[in-house]
């Protein structure tokens, strides 16, 4: 039994395709009954991460755990698979654990501990690092439903955007297989591409012109600090601005684990199409 914590996720969703189709045995767990169907065969248990009482239910009879960093940074949810008998664990991280140091960084502090939880709980486990989600590309879907601009700050700061499959793919690999165990695999997407270049490929898989302001970075940061922490929203807009004229290097793992290319944000934007379009 492979049990998948946020499975309603984005990443967790797709894993749960991926484990299907390889034929194992999956149940979910989520906080809250998801909003879409599950794949056929897949069970549902609805539990806290925080919560040890709820979560060693749905820990019975398990080979192997999918966790994601919580926002509290931790849960026991590694401890409690290793004692409920668990062979291995895959924790969705950030590469951010690489590029920041967690002290003065919550969000790097929230996966450092997590990570950390993951090592202390004895579980044998592998770290994913992805850098850019793909999908933070959907942040501009309600701009492009509604007909209007898409206004960011640095549209020429550039991303190396993962498609959530692949990740669930390199996810699936490890929870089936042994020998991935204490690997920590910083995994991007397959190109560098600018903010711009983003939404220009969103139009050609929309069919639609789409149109792109520079927004103000002080006007940015106000509206990113309503939601979320001020310092987090600051150090969001300084590495936008940084990687204009310095790009994150890309990570050959996809390639190399998979066996195949990893997927182009061209592809991600074909897959969510839906998500822009009314």
């Amino acid at each position: 039994m492979i049990v998948v914590a946020g499975a309603a996720g984005r990443v967790g969703r797709a894993l749960l395709d991926v484990l299907c189709r390889a034929g194992a045995p999956v149940r979910a767990l989520c906080r809250r009954a998801p909003d879409r169907p599950l794949p056929a065969g897949v069970e549902l248990t609805l539990a806290d991460l925080a919560d040890a009482a709820s979560l060693r239910p749905a820990l019975r009879g398990v080979e192997a755990v999918f966790l994601f960093t919580p926002v509290g940074g931790a849960s026991p949810l590694a401890a409690l698979a290793r004692e409920a008998g668990a062979q291995r664990g895959v924790l969705l991280s950030s590469i951010v654990t690489q590029k920041a140091p967690a002290q003065g960084n919550a969000i790097a502090a929230r996966h450092a501990a997590a990570e950390q939880a993951l090592l202390d709980s004895g579980l044998p486990g592998t770290l994913l690092r992805p850098d850019t989600f793909a999908a933070n590309a959907l942040d501009w879907a309600a701009a492009i439903r509604a007909g209007g601009a898409v206004r960011l700050p640095y549209p020429l700061a550039t991303r190396c955007p993962i498609h959530e499959r692949d990740i669930a793919e390199i996810a699936a690999l490890a929870l089936l297989q042994p020998g991935h165990e204490g690997e920590a695999y910083w995994i991007t997407g397959p190109q560098t591409l600018t903010q711009a270049d983003q939404l220009q490929t969103l139009a050609r898989a929309i069919g639609s012109p789409l149109r792109l302001e520079e927004q103000d970075p002080g006007e940015a940061l106000a509206q990113w600090s309503a939601r979320m922490p001020a310092a987090a929203a600051q150090r969001l807009l300084d590495y936008l601005q940084r990687s204009v004229d310095q790009p994150s290097p890309l990570s050959p793992q996809v390639a190399r684990l998979l066996g195949r290319p990893a997927l182009s944000f061209e592809d991600w934007a074909r897959d969510h199409r839906a998500d822009f379009i009314v």
